[in-house]
């Protein structure tokens, strides 16, 4: 992975619970804090499906950095309570509230520049997501937690080179339960692929624009009869497409 050292920024007082995507690592290899990220300074969610924060949050910081990657790299997002980490030594709340449940998911849109590209207009494909494990009632942000704020997913294989946005979504749906309750964190990096395959998608999605309010994804009580937010053990999906299949 090549990239361009980017400064350290400040950390401000932010919202109980919520969370930032702000490094991207590559089998394992962090970039420097917000290098090559699109991110927002704040850790305030989305909460509008219509608003075009919910591309890649309320951008703040902007990285013209390009991270190279191949595809079938180990691509990491990791989260934390605030810009730098935890809000203050101790903070229960870093990488996320534990009662932030939800998925999380990757999202390409292939551009002629990461570096200078906007995040507005372009055509999205999903290519990673975890959600719900009926099994042990594990959401993909217990996984996060567990993982000291990082998610991780594999580039696919068959992905072509060139230049691309990657953007990582968190859904929070402990207030799913109402309309607008739902609380996406995301940021986008850029990136480039270096090597792999030809992969063109068959169909693309615009955001935002593919969410809507009430999708039963989106608006949902997961607390199930017994008061747990394990959704009853039954299996959920994240809103939007699956992801490619090579």
């Amino acid at each position: 992975m090549k990239y361009a050292a980017a400064s350290a920024l400040g950390l401000a007082a932010l919202a109980h619970g919520h969370a930032i995507f702000q490094v991207i690592s590559v089998n394992g290899d962090e970039a420097p804090l917000l290098s090559g990220l699109r991110a927002p300074g704040i850790n305030n969610p989305v909460e509008d499906v219509t608003s075009p924060a919910l591309t890649c949050g309320l951008v703040t910081h902007q990285s013209t950095d390009v991270i190279e990657v191949e595809a079938g790299d180990s691509i990491g997002a990791w989260y934390q309570h605030v810009i730098g980490g935890a809000q203050f030594p101790g903070d229960p709340d870093n990488p996320i509230a534990a009662s932030h449940k939800g998925p999380i998911t990757a999202w390409l849109a292939r551009v002629d520049d990461a570096a200078t590209a906007p995040t507005q207009g372009q055509e999205w494909f999903k290519v990673a997501e975890d959600n719900f494990d009926t099994s042990t009632g594990t959401w993909a942000v217990d996984t996060l937690i567990a993982q000291d704020g990082w998610f991780y997913f594999d580039l696919p294989a068959c992905i072509a080179p060139g230049d691309y946005l990657l953007r990582v979504e968190l859904l929070a749906l402990h207030s799913a339960y109402a309309r607008g309750g739902a609380q996406f964190y995301t940021s986008c990096a850029n990136i480039r692929v270096t090597s792999g395959g030809d992969f063109e998608p068959s169909q693309t999605y615009a955001i935002p624009g593919v969410y809507d309010a009430s999708d039963p994804s989106i608006q949902i009580m997961i607390y199930g009869s017994s008061g747990k937010p394990d959704n009853n053990l039954q299996p959920y999906q994240a809103p939007g497409p699956r992801p490619i299949t090579c």
